[in-house]
């Protein structure tokens, strides 16, 4: 057919009545759609999906919940627990597509869910449960029947050491959504970060609460992440673009003498490249002596920052902790540090400000080309502009 005789009109969005799950989709469930979501074992994807299918079957929806890994009874038990509404809830504890899919023409449901992709298997394939062929082509026949059919798949996924979806590679282009859940097993703190979205951002997280009722909706991430940050050297708040939203995020940093001859870079949740870029850009540009330290660098909270707009934060935090002396606790700093000390421009600078000042920063040290940006009197806070991180050492009472 012709591009022009295409529908054009946008498909509603079926929430979840989960905000931070219904964000992290792009706004609801489209119809027809196939999200793929992993996580390490434990982390909380049948809870979350237990608790979405839940809401939705309190709006009149028809769910299909295929689980091959746990008993009806051990479902039934942690339903109740989570307050999980049943009406229209079906269940399936099967291994076999065959049944799976003699229960989706029987019961025509509006979601399905499969928990776990990887066991479950065809008798008219070859491979055992949990195979590239069985896993390509299980993958292949739940796309086929979402877009035929207009029903929404959820497919659990588990992954590797590696943190990777364990199966073919192909199978995360296949689907039209891929969801990581990330955080530690033992913390009370979950992201679900979209690293694919047809539908969506695809840089887009959300931020639950995991308690005995399971996961709840955390409505300021910045707030809580901010909450136990520490006043002491080297710790500092920089901001993370993570879809359509700024977070504010606290970078520590740690320099001690190395007491032997191999100086150690140890990073959680930073790439671990770019601190030792930082370190080599404040040794030469800057004078400060890091090549016999041991750095070690993390961000607070469990989250992982991609974006180099932490740079300067990151740089700092380690300067700091190099002098001894705090950084001012009411100060937030947003820029990515160059090569030759340069403080470099980063996307969308007011949305950043404006999140720091709603949380009580009152002052942002930044790029100096930001400060065009706002009109005068505009800006929610004091605005601190400098050309290189030599000036940003000087700025805050530091020797460059």
């Amino acid at each position: 057919m012709l591009l022009s005789e295409v529908d054009g009109a946008e498909h509603p969005r079926e929430k979840l009545g989960i905000a931070e799950l219904d964000r992290v989709l792009g706004g609801g469930l489209v119809r027809g759609a196939l999200v793929l979501v992993g996580g390490d074992p434990g982390i909380g994807k049948s809870t979350l999906l237990l608790q979405a299918m839940g809401q939705l079957c309190k709006h009149g929806k028809r769910v299909l919940y295929q689980s091959a890994e746990e008993s009806a009874h051990q479902i039934k038990m942690r339903a109740e627990r989570l307050g999980v509404s049943t009406d229209g809830f079906y269940l399936l504890t099967e291994t076999s597509w065959d049944a799976l899919e003699r229960a989706r023409l029987e019961l025509r449901p509006d979601v399905i869910v499969v928990d776990s992709i990887q066991t479950v298997a065809a008798s008219d394939l070859d491979g055992q449960v949990g195979s590239v062929a069985q896993i390509k082509a299980i993958t292949h026949r739940l796309m086929e029947m979402a877009k035929s059919t207009g029903t929404s798949v959820f497919v659990v996924g588990h992954v590797t050491k590696d943190g990777n979806i364990a199966g073919p590679k192909v199978m995360e282009h296949m689907v039209d959504t891929v969801l990581y859940f990330e955080g530690e097993r033992g913390g009370a703190f979950r992201i679900l970060r979209a690293h694919k979205n047809r539908f969506g951002s695809a840089r887009e997280i959300g931020v639950f609460e995991m308690s005995s009722t399971g996961l709840s909706p955390v409505k300021n991430p910045s707030e809580l992440f901010l909450s136990q940050r520490g006043s002491g050297p080297g710790a500092a708040v920089v901001t993370s673009l993570e879809g359509s939203r700024p977070i504010l995020l606290e970078v520590q940093a740690l320099c001690t003498p190395c007491p032997y001859g191999n100086p150690r870079r140890t990073t959680l949740g930073f790439d671990p490249q770019r601190v030792a870029m930082l370190c080599a850009v404040l040794d030469s540009r800057a004078g400060l002596s890091l090549s016999a330290r041991d750095i070690y660098v993390n961000i607070a909270g469990g989250v992982k920052i991609s974006e180099p707009a932490a740079d300067l934060g990151v740089a700092l935090a380690l300067a700091s902790s190099v002098a001894g002396k705090a950084l001012p606790a009411d100060m937030v700093l947003i820029g990515e540090v160059g090569l030759s000390g340069e403080v470099r421009a980063v996307s969308r600078p007011k949305e950043r400000v404006s999140e720091a000042a709603a949380l009580g920063f009152s002052r942002a040290l930044m790029p100096r080309s930001h400060l065009s940006v706002w009109e005068p009197g505009e800006a929610p806070c004091e605005l601190i502009g400098v050309p290189d991180i030599n000036a940003a050492l000087t700025a805050l009472g530091f020797s460059a």
